[in-house]
């Protein structure tokens, strides 16, 4: 109906849940938007060192993740990094979006399962935002605790912020695209990062993980994007990252 589908575009663009949040995070508890790694994009992460740290799955955001915003269809340059992931946590990875699977926006599921058809991935059906909620409905999909899992998203105030609440190792990724992005959205997506690098600036680390208490490591890249320039090694410090000449 008409009206439901205003409600959801209009939830696409304003997560009151996430406004009250942020609020306390600002206010009370900065480190839990600070990620345990960055990284620009999900082809920079060695899934088997993940793996063999002892991570039992991985858990994606969609938009300006692992698609442009409110696409359907995986990011091109990105298709061969998730099938890598795929190969190595077999049918343990999972799409966890404010879109796709979640009630308010996809009420009938439809645009869940028209991802499960383009990417070969399941989407968890939710009822609740990120960053609020608990981990119930993942945990019961992976059947494990949230700390063995992966959580990949691109906002620091919802994926981030949401993952470390709940316990997995967390993992900020840069934007794909801002070009569909609503401007209220990128003007959040501003303070957000500002806020972000400011605490990071002053010291700040992010919370302990229980598999990954030093985040301070290399992620050895199995295939460099071919339009990086020549080879790096990514030191990721606290979740924000250093380039060093390799």
């Amino acid at each position: 109906m008409w009206w439901v589908d205003m409600k959801a575009a209009l939830g696409q663009r304003i997560n009151l849940e996430g406004i009250l949040c942020s609020t306390t995070v600002i206010l009370r508890d900065p480190k839990l938007a600070l990620p345990h790694i960055s990284v620009p994009d999900i082809r920079y992460i060695d899934w088997a060192e993940l793996h063999r740290k002892g991570f039992k799955g991985v858990v994606f955001d969609k938009d300006n993740t692992i698609t442009a915003p409110y696409s359907l269809t995986p990011w091109p340059l990105l298709e061969s990094s998730l099938q890598h992931c795929q190969s190595v946590f077999g049918p343990d990875v999972a799409v966890f979006s404010n879109s796709a699977g979640l009630h308010e926006y996809d009420y009938d599921g439809s645009k869940a399962k028209m991802l499960e058809g383009t990417i070969g991935i399941k989407v968890i059906r939710h009822r609740m935002k990120k960053p609020a909620g608990t981990a119930e409905e993942i945990e019961k999909h992976f059947g494990c605790e949230s700390s063995k899992l992966i959580m990949v998203g691109d906002r620091p105030f919802t994926d981030i912020v949401y993952g470390n609440r709940n316990g997995f190792l967390t993992i900020l990724t840069e934007p794909l695209s801002l070009t569909e992005e609503p401007s209220i959205v990128k003007q959040v997506r501003k303070l957000e990062t500002s806020f972000v690098s400011y605490w990071s600036s002053k010291g700040l680390k992010p919370l302990d993980q229980k598999l990954l208490p030093d985040p301070m490591f290399l992620l050895c890249l199995d295939d460099l994007p071919l339009n990086l320039p020549p080879p790096h090694a990514l030191f990721l410090v606290g979740g924000w990252n250093s380039r060093r000449e390799g």
